[in-house]
C-alpha cells in the first residue's frame, strides 16, 4: 500500500560521489545563491549575509532525485493512475525551518508587519467526572482554563497532538509546496523559538508580552492590547502557495522559578514539512511509534517520520481516483485504516504493507473509528449513517443513533472517536465511544443517551484518560446575532461539565495534550492553547499526600498514601472509587459497595446499602467502614465528624479511633452504638439539635425543588449550599438550623475559617467572594439582617485555602499565581500551580499534582513547595540584618505565635534570656520557658552555648562541645536522650575511665531492639549476646530458625529458669517434640510435657513419660481421643492414633471393619486387598508385642508397663478375636490370588490363571461365591478344562443369592457351551492333585499361585508366604505383603540364588547357572556352595584353572568339604592331562 522512502539524510554524500554529480551540486549550489539574494532584496532582507552565515554552519546538501512510487491499486483502478504516471522525479533541494511566533520582517520600504495577539480568554475549569448513578449526577465543579493563541501562515484545518505534548502539527489550506527559498525571514542555523532572537527597539514591548502571554507571567510593562501575530505572507495572494504542514513543539523552560506550573512553555515552530501539492485535510498520530500521516486535497497520503531531530517523508501513496476523508490508527499503533470519499478503504501495516482493501459501492464516507480490541471498524457514511464492520471488512450491522430520533433534515458526523483506555478507566465498563453529529446531537456509547449541545459540532476528541469529553463547535447567543464558538466539555456518562468560550470566526479543529492539561483549539489562523486544571481524587493528612489514579490494567482505582516526611508510600486499590476526603490525620474513601462483598448485619440495619464512607488512617490502613443509602456527591470532615450529602440530604457520623477521647465524645459514650452517632437529615427540615435514634434512609429518596450543591464543616457549624444561592448554617454536634444566608451566586465550593467566622465561597463561575456569618447590619427597612457580603471579589479562583490558626489569613490560587490575604489585603502573588495541602504557621505547603501524576508510581519530594507569607520573610529579615529590638517591634505590631517563637529562637542564639523568655511567653511555650530558666542556673557561657546548639538540633556541635569542656557524661546524656544508642556505645568504649557496666549492657540491648525491629535478627543476637538478654536472644534464635543455638541456650540455662517454659512453647510451635519435652523436665512440668506429646502425637513417649511420672490420666486421654475421632468419622485417624500409641490390635480391628465395608462396596480389588494386607500387618505387630511382653515376664521384669497400657482403653476382647490373631492374612490372600488369577487371564497364562482360581474355593467367607466361581469358570473355559467348568457352573447354578432369573442365564450360558464341548477335562491327573485338600496340602506360591515342590524356596520374613526360588529373582517386594526383597538375611537370599543355579544347572543352562551363583556370591562372599558349583561347570567346560580357583576358595573358607578336595584333585590331574596331549600333538606336528 505505501512505499518507503530511503531513510538517510538528504546530505548524506554517498562513497561513490563523482566530479560530475559534484559540478552539478555546485551550480545548484549558485542558482540557490542568486536565487536566495534575489528574494531577500525583494522581501526587504538586505544583503545575503543570511546565506554567509548558512554556510559557515555548513553547506546546504545537494540536491537528490527521489523516486515515487505508489502502493497496490483497488480494484478497477487504471494502471495508470497516480499523480501523472507510476514513477515521478523530481528535484528536492534542503528543508530549512521557519519561524512561528516571531516578530515578522520588514516588509519592503522599511515598515513592518503589525504584530498582534488574539484576546487571551480565561475561564475556570474543573475536570473530573462523579462516578454517581445517572439519577444523583451534578454538574461538577470547573477550574481554570488559560488560553493563549499564535497564527500560522494558512488556515488550520486540523490538529493532532502527540502524547506529553512532544508536537502539534497543523497542515495548512494552500494549494501548492513553496521551494524552501521561497520564506522569507527564515534562516539557517537560528533559533526560531519566540523571543528567542534579540529583538530591536521597536519590537522590544511585543515580543516582552508575546513571551508573558506563552508562560502565563504577567509583562512588567501595562497589561498588553489585543494582539495578533500575523503571518509574514499576510496580505499576499497565496493561490497556488500551499500545501504546507507546520509542526509545532512546546519548548519547555528549565528555569527554576517556572517549575510547577500548569502551562510553562513556550511555542516554536520545529519544522515546515512540504510535500503535498494540495490543501491538507486530514491528519493522523501513531502515538505508539511516534509517526505523522497526512492526506491532502488530491488524495496523497504522506507519512513523515522523525530522524535525528528532523521530519522526513517516510512513506508515500495516492490513488488518484478520490479524496481521503478519514484515518485512523488502532491502539497498538500496527494498522491503519484509509477511508475515501468513493466508498474505498484500505487497512494497511506501520511498515507500509497493505493488508486487505475494499471497495463500498454506492456508500460515500467520511469518517473511520478503530474499536478498543481492533476487532470492530465503524465507517462513517455522509448521509449520517454509521455501519459496524469487522478487522476484514466484513459488515455486521447499522449502528442505531438513539440521538437522531425524531431529527429532520440533513445531517452529517462532525466527529467519532474511541477511547482506547491506553491510561485506564475512570470506572469498569466505562462509555468510550462518542459519536457528534453537526447539529449538536451527541451519543456516548455503552449506556445510550442522547445530549443535544444546541451547537454546531466540527471536532470531538477525549482526553488521555477517557474522562472527558471535548466537543468543539459554533453556538448561536441569545443577545448577539452572530455564531460564538464553543468547547462543551462532557463525562463519559453524558453529564455536562462546562463550556469555553473562543474568540474568532469559525472553529475547525481540537485536540488534547498529551497529559490532559491543554486543549488546541483551531480557529481561523489562529490556535488556542487553553490549560485545564484537572479536579483530581486527592488529599492532604498528617503529612501525607493522598492521591488516586487509574491504570490500564487494573479495574480498580489505585489510591497512594505517600508519606512525603519519610518519602514512603502505601498503596490500596479501591473499586468504584467517588472522592477523597481528609482532616487531620485520617482521610475518607467514598466509594460504591461492593456487591460481592456484602457488609455485615451489625455494620448497619440498612441492608442493601449502595455506598460506603471508609475511614483509612495516614497509610491507607481502613479503621471503620460506614455503609449508606444516600449517594456521597459532596463528602467533608472535621476531627470528630464525617459529613456527606447528596442533593436532596445529608448524613452525619460521628466516627472514633483508638486515640483519647475528647470531653464531647466521653459525654456521648453511655449512649448506644448507633443512638447519636449516625443522623440523616433531609436538606428542607429544620432540625432542632436534639439527639435523634437511628438514622431515617427515608429522607434520602424524598426530592426538593432546590438541590444541594456544596457544604462544609467545623467542629462547631456546617454550611450547607443550595443551588438557588441559599446557604444554611447547622450547629454541631447537635444539629440545628440557626441561620439560613441568601447569595445571588451558585456555590460550588465552601470553606470557613479557623473560628467560623467567615464564609469563602466560589462559585461555578470561578468567582471567590467571602461572607461574614455574625455581622449584624440594618437593611432599607430598618430590620436587622445577620451575615454581610465583603467586597472582596476574585474571578478565575480554583483553590483556596484558610489558615488553621488565624482566621484572617488564607491563600487562592487565581490562574497560576498564588496570592496570599490578611484581612482581604493582598500580598505579592507567587507564580505556582501547585493545589493547596496546608496553612499554618505563616507556612503554605503545595504539591504539584499535576507532575505527580505523570509517573504516579514514583512521587518526589521535589514536588512538595513551602511557602513563607510576607511578614514572616519580613521578621526573619529582619533579625538577620536589623537586629532583635527592631524585630521586635515588628512583631509586636504583627503578633503571631510563629513569629514570636522566631524571636525567641534568635534571642537564644544570642544569649539574651530576657527577650527570649518573653518571646516565649507570648507564644505559650512552657518547654521554651523551662529551658530558658534553666540555661540562667548555669554559670558557664560555654555550658548555655552548647545547651542552646543541643536545643537547635545540632548535635554533633554540642556534642564536640561536651568533649571540649571535659564532660562525657553531659555527651552521653545528650545521646540517651536522643535515644542514639550507637553514639552511646561509641562514647561509652572510647571513654579514658571504666565505663558503666550497666549503661554498656544497656546500650547493647537497645541496638539489639533496634536491629530486632527492623528484623535483622543475626545482628541483634550480636548485640544481645554482649547484653546477656536471654529472653531477647532466645525470640532472636527462634525467628532465625536456628533451633541448635536455642537448644544450646536452653541447656545452659539452670534448672527451673523462667525462660525455659517460652522456649519450651517454641519447639512445640515447630514440632520440635524432644527438645520441647527437655525443656518441660527442665522447670519441673512433666504434665506440660505429656500434653505436648499428645498434641505432637508422639504417644509412645506420651506413655513412657506417663510411666515414668506415674500420670494415669494419660489412658483416659487417648481413649476420650479416640472416641472423639470415630464419632466424627474419623476412622483413619483414630487407627493411626492406636498405632503410634502401640495398640496395634484395637487398630487392626479398625483396619478389618475399614476393608470388610469396602469389600461390601464392591470397591477395586487392589485396594481393598492393600487394607487387608495393613489389617494383617498390625496383627503382626501385636504378637509380637504379647510375645516381647511374655519374654519380660518370663523374665521376672515388673509389668507397671502392661499397667500403664491397660487403662487407654475400657474394652474387652471381643470373642472374635481369633479370626484376627489366628487367620489374619486370609483376606489379603483372598483378594490377591482373586487379582492375580485375573492377571494371569487377560496376559493369555490361561493354565495357571486356572490354578490360581481353584485357591478361591477356600474364602467363600471373604469373597462372594459367585464371583469366585464365575471367575474360575472363564479360567476353565479358557483353558478348556470342560470338566471343571461344568462343576463351576452347577455351583453357580445351586447358589442361594442368585435369583431365578441370574440362574436362567448361567443355565442357558452352560447350555451353549456343553452342546459344543464334552465336559471332560484333558489333564485330569494334574488337577485331581490340585484338588485334593487336607493337612497334608503344598504351600501355594504367591507370585504365581503354583504349589511348591522343590526343597528350595524363597519364604517372606514379614508374611511367612513363599515363593519359588526361580520367581523372587525378578522381583522387588513381596507379591502379597509387599515388604522389600532386600529386608530377607542375605543368607536367605544367597540361598535362593544358588538353588535357582542348582535348576539351572539340571536343565544343562550352564552359563545362566553360573550367573546365578556369582549372584550367590556377591551377597553372601563367605558361602562356600556357590563357589564349588560355579566350579563343577567350569571344570565341565574346560576352563580347568578358573575351576581351580573356585576350589581352592572353597577350601579356604571350608578345609572340610571332602568333595572339593576330591574336585581340585581331579581338576589338576585333567589340567595335567590336557597338557600332556597338547604337548605330544605339537611334537607330532612339527615332525
Amino acid at each position: 500500500m505505501l512505499k518507503r522512502r530511503n531513510q538517510k539524510p538528504r546530505w548524506a554524500r554517498p562513497n561513490n560521489y563523482s566530479d560530475d554529480v559534484h559540478s552539478t551540486w555546485l551550480m545548484q549550489e549558485m542558482l540557490y545563491y542568486l536565487h536566495f539574494c534575489l528574494m531577500s532584496s525583494i522581501l526587504g532582507h538586505g544583503n545575503s549575509r543570511a546565506f554567509k552565515k548558512e554556510k559557515e554552519g555548513g553547506c546546504p546538501p545537494p540536491p537528490q532525485v527521489e523516486k515515487r512510487t505508489w502502493g497496490s491499486r483497488l480494484p478497477g483502478e487504471a494502471a495508470d493512475g497516480g499523480r501523472g504516471a507510476p514513477v515521478v522525479a523530481r528535484l528536492t533541494g534542503p528543508r530549512l525551518e521557519h519561524p512561528l511566533l516571531k516578530a515578522p520582517p520588514e516588509a519592503p520600504g522599511g515598515s513592518r508587519a503589525a504584530l498582534r495577539f488574539p484576546n487571551r480568554t480565561e475561564a475556570r475549569l474543573r475536570l473530573a467526572p462523579r462516578v454517581l448513578q445517572p439519577e444523583d449526577r451534578r454538574r461538577p465543579p470547573w477550574k481554570h482554563v488559560r488560553a493563549a493563541s499564535g497564527r500560522l501562515p494558512n488556515a488550520v484545518k486540523a490538529l493532532a497532538l502527540s502524547k506529553a505534548g512532544r508536537g502539534l502539527h497543523t497542515p495548512g489550506a494552500g494549494t501548492r509546496a513553496r521551494s524552501p527559498a521561497l520564506h522569507p525571514g527564515r534562516q539557517p542555523g537560528r533559533d526560531h523559538r519566540a523571543g528567542a532572537e534579540a529583538p530591536s527597539p521597536g519590537r522590544a514591548p511585543l515580543a516582552r508580552a508575546a513571551v508573558a502571554r506563552a508562560t502565563g507571567a504577567a509583562p512588567a510593562a501595562d497589561p498588553p492590547r489585543e494582539t495578533r501575530y500575523r503571518s509574514p505572507l499576510a496580505g499576499s495572494d497565496r493561490r497556488g502557495h500551499g500545501g504546507s504542514h507546520d509542526v509545532l513543539l512546546p519548548e519547555q523552560e528549565n528555569d527554576a522559578k517556572l517549575r510547577g506550573l500548569a502551562a510553562p512553555s513556550n511555542l516554536s515552530m520545529n519544522q515546515t514539512l512540504e510535500g503535498h501539492s494540495g490543501s491538507v485535510q486530514v491528519v493522523a498520530w501513531n502515538e505508539q511509534y511516534q509517526k505523522l500521516t497526512t492526506s491532502d486535497q488530491n488524495g496523497l497520503i504522506i507519512v513523515w517520520m522523525l530522524y535525528k531531530g528532523s521530519w522526513y517523508e517516510e512513506m508515500i501513496n495516492s490513488r488518484n481516483k478520490s479524496v481521503v476523508r478519514s484515518m485512523s490508527w488502532n491502539a497498538d499503533g500496527q494498522k491503519i485504516c484509509i477511508v475515501y470519499e468513493d466508498g474505498a478503504v484500505i487497512v494497511g501495516s506501520v511498515d507500509g504493507n497493505r493488508i486487505w482493501g475494499k471497495e463500498l459501492k454506492g456508500i460515500q464516507l467520511c469518517h473511520v473509528a478503530w474499536s478498543t480490541d481492533s476487532k470492530i471498524l465503524l465507517f462513517g457514511m455522509a448521509n449520517g449513517e454509521i455501519h459496524v464492520y469487522d478487522n476484514q471488512g466484513n459488515f455486521i450491522i447499522k449502528m442505531r443513533l438513539s440521538c437522531l430520533v425524531n431529527v429532520t433534515g440533513a445531517i452529517s458526523i462532525a466527529g467519532i472517536h474511541w477511547y482506547h483506555g491506553t491510561e485506564g478507566y475512570v470506572e469498569p465498563d466505562c462509555p468510550c465511544l462518542a459519536i457528534c453529529f453537526d447539529n449538536g446531537r451527541c451519543q456516548i456509547m455503552r449506556h445510550e443517551n442522547d445530549r443535544n449541545t444546541g451547537m454546531h459540532v466540527v471536532s470531538i476528541q477525549w482526553n488521555h484518560t477517557g474522562s472527558v469529553l471535548a466537543v468543539a463547535g459554533s453556538q448561536k447567543v441569545v443577545t448577539q446575532d452572530k455564531d460564538v464558538n464553543t468547547v462543551q466539555f462532557y463525562t463519559p456518562f453524558g453529564e455536562h461539565l462546562g463550556t469555553l468560550k473562543v474568540p474568532g470566526k469559525r472553529m475547525s479543529a481540537l485536540s488534547w495534550e498529551g497529559g490532559g492539561l491543554k486543549i488546541a483549539l483551531a480557529v481561523d489562523s489562529f490556535i488556542y492553547f487553553a490549560n485545564i486544571r484537572p479536579d483530581y481524587k486527592w488529599g492532604y493528612c498528617s503529612n501525607t499526600v493522598v492521591y488516586a489514579y487509574t491504570t490500564p490494567d487494573r479495574p480498580e482505582y489505585c489510591v497512594v498514601f505517600w508519606d512525603t516526611k519519610n518519602n514512603e508510600k502505601y498503596v490500596k486499590y479501591v473499586k468504584s472509587l467517588i472522592s477523597v476526603t481528609t482532616c487531620g490525620d485520617f482521610c475518607i474513601l467514598a466509594t460504591k459497595a461492593d456487591e460481592s462483598h456484602p457488609q455485615e448485619e451489625d455494620e448497619t440495619e440498612t441492608l442493601g446499602a449502595m455506598f460506603v464512607l471508609v475511614l483509612c488512617n495516614s497509610i491507607g490502613t481502613p479503621l471503620d467502614p460506614k455503609y449508606i443509602d444516600i449517594v456521597p456527591l459532596f463528602v467533608t470532615m472535621t476531627k470528630t465528624h464525617v459529613i456527606a450529602a447528596s442533593k436532596e440530604a445529608f448524613y452525619i457520623w460521628q466516627y472514633r479511633v483508638a486515640k483519647k477521647l475528647m470531653a464531647l465524645e466521653i459525654n456521648q459514650i453511655t449512649r448506644p452504638r448507633r443512638e447519636g452517632r449516625e443522623r440523616v437529615y433531609h436538606v428542607d427540615d429544620t432540625p432542632s439539635a436534639s439527639v435523634d435514634g437511628v438514622p431515617d434512609y427515608s429522607k434520602a429518596i424524598q426530592g426538593t425543588r432546590d438541590p444541594i450543591c456544596a457544604i462544609t464543616a467545623s467542629d462547631k457549624t456546617l454550611i450547607v449550599g443550595r443551588e438557588s444561592g441559599t446557604i444554611q448554617r447547622y450547629s454541631l454536634p447537635n444539629v440545628g438550623l440557626i441561620q439560613k444566608y441568601f447569595l445571588n451566586c451558585r456555590a460550588y465550593r465552601l470553606s470557613l475559617n479557623c473560628n467560623s467566622s467567615r464564609l469563602a465561597i466560589i462559585d461555578i463561575s470561578g468567582v471567590l467572594t467571602f461572607f461574614d456569618l455574625d455581622s449584624r447590619a440594618m437593611d432599607s427597612t430598618g430590620q436587622q439582617v445577620i451575615g454581610e457580603l465583603l467586597k472582596l471579589e476574585r474571578k478565575d479562583v480554583w483553590d483556596m485555602k484558610w489558615a488553621k490558626d488565624n482566621p484572617d489569613l488564607f491563600a487562592m490560587m487565581e490562574k497560576t499565581r498564588m496570592y496570599v490575604f490578611r484581612n482581604l489585603d493582598p500580598e505579592e502573588p507567587i507564580q505556582t500551580s501547585g493545589y493547596i495541602c496546608n496553612f499554618e504557621d505563616l507556612e503554605i505547603k503545595s504539591v504539584l499534582l499535576d507532575e505527580i501524576l505523570k509517573d504516579p508510581e514514583h512521587p518526589n519530594k521535589d514536588y512538595m513547595l513551602n511557602f513563607e507569607i510576607r511578614s514572616l520573610r519580613d521578621s526573619r529579615a529582619l533579625l538577620e540584618k536589623v537586629g532583635i529590638e527592631d524585630a521586635s517591634q515588628f512583631i509586636e505590631d504583627n503578633p503571631h505565635p510563629r513569629l514570636w517563637r522566631l524571636l525567641a529562637e534568635a534571642a537564644l542564639q544570642k544569649l539574651d534570656l530576657c527577650t527570649a523568655e518573653q518571646a516565649f511567653v507570648r507564644c505559650e511555650d512552657y518547654q521554651g520557658i523551662k529551658f530558658v530558666k534553666r540555661l540562667g542556673n548555669l554559670q558557664s557561657e560555654a555550658m548555655k552555648q552548647a545547651e542552646v546548639v543541643a536545643y537547635f538540633g545540632r548535635f554533633e556541635e554540642a556534642e564536640r562541645m561536651y568533649l571540649d569542656m571535659d564532660r562525657r557524661d553531659l555527651a552521653i546524656g545528650l545521646r540517651l536522650k536522643l535515644v542514639d544508642w550507637f553514639r552511646v556505645l561509641h562514647l561509652l568504649k572510647t571513654g579514658s575511665g571504666v565505663a558503666d557496666d550497666s549503661l554498656l549492657e544497656q546500650a547493647h540491648n537497645a541496638i539489639g531492639d533496634y536491629f530486632a525491629d527492623r528484623q535483622k535478627w543475626l545482628n541483634a543476637v550480636e548485640y544481645y549476646v554482649q547484653g546477656r538478654n536471654q529472653e531477647r536472644l532466645a525470640e532472636c534464635y527462634y525467628m532465625l530458625e536456628d533451633y541448635e543455638g536455642l537448644e544450646s541456650l536452653a541447656s545452659s540455662l539452670p534448672e527451673n529458669h523462667k525462660l525455659l517454659p517460652d522456649i519450651a512453647q517454641m519447639f512445640v510451635r515447630v514440632g520440635m517434640c524432644g527438645q520441647a519435652v527437655t525443656a518441660f523436665l527442665r522447670c519441673n512440668q512433666p504434665k506440660a510435657a505429656v500434653d505436648t506429646c499428645v498434641h505432637l502425637h508422639q504417644w509412645n513417649k506420651a506413655v513412657e513419660l506417663a510411666k515414668s511420672h506415674n500420670m494415669k490420666e494419660i489412658g483416659s486421654l487417648l481413649a476420650r481421643y479416640a472416641s472423639h475421632l470415630l464419632e466424627k468419622n474419623k476412622t483413619l485417624e483414630a487407627i493411626e492414633l492406636y498405632r503410634k500409641a502401640s495398640y496395634f490390635f484395637d487398630a487392626a480391628k479398625l483396619m478389618f471393619k475399614i476393608a470388610d465395608e469396602e469389600a461390601k462396596k464392591r470397591a477395586k480389588p487392589l485396594r481393598v486387598k492393600k487394607l487387608y494386607v495393613l489389617a494383617a500387618l498390625l496383627v503382626q505387630q501385636h504378637q509380637e508385642q504379647v510375645k516381647s511382653a511374655q519374654r519380660g515376664k518370663a523374665g521376672g521384669e515388673s509389668s507397671e508397663a502392661a499397667s500403664a497400657l491397660a487403662g487407654f482403653l475400657e474394652e474387652e476382647v471381643l470373642p472374635t478375636a481369633g479370626r484376627f490373631t489366628d487367620s489374619a492374612w486370609r483376606g489379603a490372600e483372598a483378594y490377591h490370588f482373586f487379582v492375580l488369577a485375573q492377571r494371569q487371564l487377560y496376559e493369555g497364562y490361561v493354565d495357571t490363571a486356572l490354578q490360581t482360581a481353584f485357591h478361591l474355593r477356600d474364602y467363600e467367607d471373604i469373597i462372594p461365591a459367585v464371583e469366585i466361581y464365575s471367575l474360575l469358570a472363564l479360567c476353565a473355559c479358557a483353558s478348556r478344562a470342560f470338566g471343571t467348568c461344568s462343576k463351576a457352573f452347577i455351583k453357580l447354578e445351586s447358589l442361594e443369592t442368585l435369583s431365578s432369573e441370574q440362574k436362567q442365564q448361567y443355565e442357558d450360558l452352560a447350555l451353549e457351551i456343553f452342546t459344543k464341548h464334552t465336559p471332560k477335562d484333558n489333564r485330569k491327573s494334574e488337577l485331581d492333585s490340585l484338588l485334593e485338600g487336607g493337612e497334608g496340602k503344598l504351600p501355594t506360591c504367591v507370585a504365581t499361585g503354583r504349589p511348591i515342590t522343590e526343597y528350595q524356596f524363597w519364604m517372606c520374613s514379614v508374611c511367612r508366604h513363599c515363593v519359588h526360588a526361580q520367581e523372587i529373582s525378578s522381583c522387588a517386594f513381596c507379591p502379597l505383603c509387599h515388604s522389600a526383597v532386600g529386608k530377607c538375611s542375605p543368607e536367605d537370599l544367597a540361598t535362593a540364588y544358588n538353588n535357582r543355579g542348582q535348576i539351572k544347572y539340571f536343565r544343562v543352562d550352564f552359563y545362566e547357572a553360573m550367573d546365578d551363583y556369582t549372584s550367590a556370591i556377591e551377597v553372601q562372599p563367605s558361602f562356600e556352595i556357590p563357589y564349588y558349583n560355579r566350579g563343577l561347570i567350569l571344570y565341565r567346560l574346560g576352563y580347568f584353572d578358573e575351576a581351580l580357583e573356585d576350589f581352592k576358595k572353597v577350601l579356604d573358607l571350608n578345609p572340610g568339604f571332602q568333595d572339593a578336595i576330591l574336585s581340585l584333585k581331579q581338576t589338576i590331574l585333567d589340567k595335567e592331562e590336557k597338557q600332556r596331549r597338547k604337548t605330544k600333538r605339537n611334537i607330532e606336528k612339527n615332525y
